[in-house]
Order: structure tokens, then sequence, then C-alpha cells
């Protein structure tokens, strides 16, 4: 990851937030952009710099004295360094461009062993701009054990359908153990559901077999209301966070409209009460796990 150059071919630009005098040791980025870092802060802050730099002498005083550190170049660009070394320095870092800039950054930090740019990027982790790449920030949060911070975003990616190809590059950055566990857990939602919808405890009336109709007796069939679950099973299967169950998109559905419009052959009253079976189908949602 690191490497140093000779300090005759030191002839580059320097960031002008690391351009101390005063500070012994050079940093190199990618980009070919040089920083001056004080040694005192790359070792108390970073584990990797303590072994790194142990042993070394900083020079009596600022300039490019004979015993200064040839440079140490990094792979890393000039965007991704100085927001780590702003973290580590104390410095404001602006804005974050993308989750893919905070990924890098919380990758260098990781490497460096350095707990401070890591705990500030933790902190801001679940920002709404990054939740709304809820894949990528599970895998963030999975990889560097930040529990909270991936049950987060294990709910926020209930919205997709996991076994859509779009998904593919993005399920791919995520080890196979928590990959397993999201699976599980847009599955189990699906199942849960299902046997909720399909249990007497909510749906007597529906799921009865020979249930009498409540105004005439005449024995009723429920074909639209099995219709309407398999509908709604199929919709939790692609959007396993239940949102577009009760809501207006479910009221376009031709099964929903026949369920709601079922009645009863012999004297015309209705089969279901639409706001009560509603209601229950948004509590059986609400009942099963929203996260991992």
């Amino acid at each position: 990851m690191l490497s140093t150059r000779s300090p005759e071919r030191d002839q580059r630009s320097y960031h002008p937030q690391f351009n101390s005098p005063e500070a012994d040791i050079i940093l190199v980025s990618s980009d070919d952009t040089a920083y001056r870092v004080p040694h005192f802060t790359l070792r108390n802050t970073c584990g990797f710099f303590r072994s790194h730099l142990a042993g070394y002498t900083p020079p009596y005083g600022p300039g490019d004295g004979a015993d200064r550190l040839p440079p140490i170049e990094v792979v890393e660009k000039d965007k991704v360094l100085s927001k780590v070394l702003c973290m580590l320095c104390g410095l404001p870092t602006g804005t974050w461009d993308s989750i893919d800039e905070v990924d890098d950054a919380a990758a260098l930090a990781q490497r460096w062993d350095a707990p401070g740019p890591l705990s500030i990027i933790r902190c801001g982790i679940t920002a709404p701009m990054f939740l709304a790449d809820p894949l990528r920030l599970y895998a963030i949060a999975t990889r560097l054990g930040w529990d909270d911070e991936a049950r987060v975003a294990s709910t926020q990616t209930l919205s997709l359908d996991l076994y859509d190809e779009e998904y593919r590059p993005a399920l791919e950055r995520i080890s196979s153990r928590h990959l397993m566990a999201l699976m599980r857990l847009h599955r189990s939602r699906r199942d849960e559901f299902k046997c909720l919808i399909d249990g007497d405890s909510y749906f007597g009336a529906g799921n009865a077999a020979g249930y009498l109709c409540p105004g005439c007796g005449e024995e009723t069939t429920n074909h639209t209301w099995r219709e309407l679950k398999v509908r709604m099973y199929i919709e939790m299967d692609r959007r396993p966070l239940g949102d577009t169950l009760c809501g207006l998109e479910m009221e376009e559905w031709p099964e929903a409209v026949a369920c709601w419009n079922a009645k009863c052959r012999n004297c015309g009253r209705l089969n279901y009460n639409k706001i009560n079976t509603l209601r229950d189908i948004k509590d059986c949602v609400d009942k099963i796990p929203l996260h991992v």
C-alpha cells in the first residue's frame, strides 16, 4: 500500500490544508499531490503508522533536513486521502459526494487501523443520501461489524426485489454470510405474511370452508379472497416491505376489485368488509420482522 521515493524527485504541488513546513512526514496521493502531516499525528491515530514509523526520529527544525523520511506514496486519490487526513487532524471534511467516497474512506481508515475516522463515518452513515443505496450501505456496515447500521440498511432493502438483475453488482459486494441473512429476511417476511393471511385468527370467514352468509345463511364462495391472497403473496415476494398493500396501488388490482365487490348470490350482501379486512392485512404486515 505504501512506497517511498527519493526527496530529489519531490517536485510536486502540496495540498493547501497540509503544507506546513513543521510537518515532517510527506504522503503522496495517486493524483501526485503531497500532504505534509506531523509524525506524531499519524503515530497517535493510526495503528499502521505506529508500527511503520517505529524507531523514526523527527528532524529538529522545519525544512527538508537530511534526516527527514522520503515521501511516502499511497494508492488513494486526493478525494479519499484528504478526507481521512482531515478527520485524523481535526479539520473540517466538507460534504461527501457519494457513498462510493464514504466506502473508500472507510476502507482506508480500516487499513490504517484508524478508529477516529471510522467512528466519524459511522455517526453519519445512515444519513438519507446513503440510505438511498441500502444494499451498498448494508455491505459497508456488515464489513465493518456495525450491527445497528446493518439492521437499518436491511430494513431499507425491503423495498427492493433482490432477484432483479440490476442489483446483482451490489449483492456481490456483500459477504455470503450476511447476504444469506438478508435473503432470509426477505423470504421470511413473505412466508410469515402468507401464514398470517391463511390463518383463522384474522380471516376466519374468508379462509373457512363452507362459510355461511350472515344475512341469509347461504353458503358463500371465497374464490375472490383466495385470488387476492395469491396476488398479495406475489407482491410481498417482489416488495417485502409490504407498503404497496392496503394502498392506492392495491385499489387498482383486478383481484382486489373483485374481492371487495363479491356478494352473496342469494341476498346480495357483500362477502367482505373492505375497511376491516384492509386493517387486518396491515396488522399482519406490521407483525413480521423488519430487519436482520
